[in-house]
């Protein structure tokens, strides 16, 4: 058997720290804040302001499970050389990191249109915000209801 300080240790103890270890591994990961979700959002516009409006964030408000959830961002725009998204970024507040993703576009992208899945830890306000071409910054928001969140099903 092996030695814990200096004792010798039998099946028990050592079962004890194993669990003890394991329960370590077990807690959940530290999670964003909407303090946190602001400061990366300031971090990507810088001192600009956000303003609502040309920007669609389509995700479902209601989420059964958290570990693949849909959403689609659409924002108004030509997509000329002269007018074109640039950027399109979407946060969250309680995952662990809240700048989820960034979609980089140009003209050639042909449509300002962005669509994935995401893992959501619990339920929370989403933002998409669209970074255009002269140099203005759009969002829209959306608050979803989580009720089996990611990584906790057996």
């Amino acid at each position: 058997m092996a030695r814990l300080d200096g004792m010798r240790a039998n099946r028990r103890d050592v079962l004890a720290a194993g669990a003890g270890a394991l329960s370590l591994l077990l807690t959940r990961p530290a999670r964003a804040t909407p303090e946190s979700m602001a400061v990366a959002i300031r971090s990507f516009v810088g001192e600009a302001t956000v303003q609502k409006g040309r920007v669609a964030l389509d995700i479902p408000a209601l989420v059964e499970n958290g570990n693949s959830v849909p959403l689609k961002v659409t924002v108004e725009s030509a997509m000329t050389s002269d007018d074109f998204v640039k950027t399109i970024a979407i946060f969250n507040e309680r995952n662990p990191q809240p700048n989820v993703a960034n979609f980089h576009l140009t003209p050639r992208s042909g449509r300002a249109e962005v669509s994935t899945r995401i893992r959501l830890g619990d339920s929370q306000t989403i933002v998409a915000i669209a970074q255009l071409s002269d140099g203005t910054f759009w969002s829209d928001q959306a608050e979803l209801v989580v009720t089996l969140p990611a990584c906790v099903e057996s």
